[in-house]
């Protein structure tokens, strides 16, 4: 049997992490992999997670299954913060799932469920995950214009062009937050008028946020989602915990459902429990136990949101200094849209050869596409990835 397999491609991330291993060159900087870090470069573990866990720890009496759907603390400790009572909890159901991505799988394994045929829709650039997973599944998969390369922003235009042809029972994938890989998120407003598509076409929002705090504040990052979840009959949500808890080994997510009326709800998370049940049965619990905490207690949840609150205002402090030195050596604004993106993610624009040049002669590291993550750099840093990106031709 196993004779049969094939070789997998590489991940493109993970190859590019190796190889940046292997640069023994001591002005190398990583701008790909896709996690935060300090000045120093390291992912640091945050002060709350670290009190919770102390807590956790003297106060744990059990490692015990929570069931299929994880602690329902969890779960309404996390619509709370992505809703904030948007919609009545009686039209919620919830699993916790193995990070962001295991929410992701779960979304799909339910829209595949219950309509076989209906095609999911994906912005154009997405995340890679998003597209191969749907392919693994074997769904149908339509794609909708998303990002300008001329000025690295929404193409608004071109997206709604492609959302008035979805179909009734579609679903419509989006990021609700710095977007990733671009960082060029949408408007309010351009968020009613993608509700309004939806309610016109009969298309079923996927919200997939999983970087909340990250780009404008906790609160401004999720209104997005709150507008569509007031407006839409039904919506999937799949959330992360890994970025703004700073818990990625911890795997912490969570995928919400919203059913027209609370009549369905109890079908709904049966399905959900179901899924959860033929994939890993009961999901992770300790980074899930730590958010509950956290979000529970007042004090634990103002140090976090404090140093989340740090985090986001260091990455939009990389984004200024680097449009300003890139302004300052190359006499030009056309760096203007690094100040504009939020998240830690932004698309270059440049070539994939324009991108192997700065790594072949700089050391500097991103994926090809030129997604790198602003979150890669510091002060020290800023003036020689701006002076490579001029020298490179960008």
């Amino acid at each position: 049997m196993l004779n049969a397999l094939h070789a997998q491609p590489q991940d493109k991330i993970l190859q590019l992490i190796q190889m940046y291993k292997d640069d023994p060159r001591d002005t190398k900087i990583d701008l790909g992999v896709g996690v935060y870090k300090d000045a120093t470069g390291l992912t640091p573990v945050m002060r709350a997670v670290k009190a919770a866990e102390k807590q956790l720890w003297e106060t744990e009496i059990t490692k015990t299954y929570t069931g299929l759907a994880g602690d329902p603390a969890y779960a309404e400790a996390m619509q709370s913060l992505l809703l904030d009572g948007t919609v009545p909890t009686d039209r919620l159901s919830a699993v916790a799932t193995p990070g962001g991505t295991g929410a992701i799988r779960q979304a799909l394994e339910l829209i595949k469920l219950a309509s076989p045929d209906a095609t999911v829709w994906l912005p154009n650039p997405t995340w890679p995950n998003h597209p191969s997973i749907i392919k693994y599944l074997g769904m149908n998969m339509a794609e909708y214009r998303y990002f300008d390369a001329d000025s690295r922003g929404v193409d608004f235009d071109g997206m709604m062009a492609d959302l008035a042809t979805a179909k009734q029972g579609d679903v419509v994938l989006l990021h609700g937050c710095c977007h990733n890989p671009t960082g060029a998120n949408l408007t309010l407003p351009q968020w009613a008028e993608v509700a309004a598509s939806l309610e016109k076409t009969g298309a079923i929002p996927f919200i997939d946020i999983a970087y909340q705090g990250f780009g404008d504040g906790l609160e401004e990052d999720a209104a997005g989602l709150r507008l569509m979840a007031a407006r839409m009959p039904e919506m999937l949500i799949a959330a992360s915990c890994s970025k703004n808890f700073g818990i990625y080994r911890e795997r912490t997510g969570i995928l919400i459902a919203v059913s027209p009326k609370a009549a369905m709800r109890a079908v709904v998370q049966g399905n959900l429990a179901f899924l959860n049940r033929q994939n890993f049965s009961f999901p992770p619990d300790h980074g899930a136990r730590l958010v509950t905490m956290i979000l529970n207690d007042p004090a634990l949840r103002a140090d976090w949101q404090a140093e989340l609150e740090g985090v986001r205002l260091n990455m939009l402090s990389l984004r200024e200094s680097l449009a300003a030195e890139l302004r300052r050596v190359s006499g030009s604004d056309r760096f203007g849209f690094l100040a504009q993106h939020r998240g830690m993610f932004s698309r270059l624009g440049a070539t994939p050869e324009q991108v192997e040049k700065l790594r072949t002669e700089h050391g500097i590291y991103m994926v090809s596409d030129s997604r790198m993550n602003i979150a890669g750099l510091n002060a020290r840093t800023v003036p020689i990835l701006a002076k490579a990106i001029i020298d490179a031709g960008i």
